[in-house]
């Protein structure tokens, strides 16, 4: 899952390099945090929030495929 979120992410943003996402597993959820530059934060939410919204939605949908935890994606600055 890590990989699919660097994948989609490092494409959209302009330091690719800086692109990184943690995983916290808990009980019965999986967290993953994603950083990138400050400068590429706008690029990652996008207008109103719509792409941070879809990469949300690929997640989400990949990680019911996937895993019996639940899938968050948190994105940090």
């Amino acid at each position: 899952m890590k990989e699919l979120i660097e994948t989609i992410v490092k494409p959209l943003v302009d330091y690719p390099d800086d692109v990184q996402v943690n995983v916290l597993e808990e009980d019965n959820r999986i967290i993953y945090q994603l950083s990138v530059n400050k400068q590429d934060m706008g690029k990652v939410i996008g207008k109103q929030g719509r792409v941070a919204k879809a990469i949300r939605t690929v997640v989400y949908a990949a990680a019911t495929t996937n895993l019996q935890q639940k899938a968050f994606l948190e994105i940090k600055e």
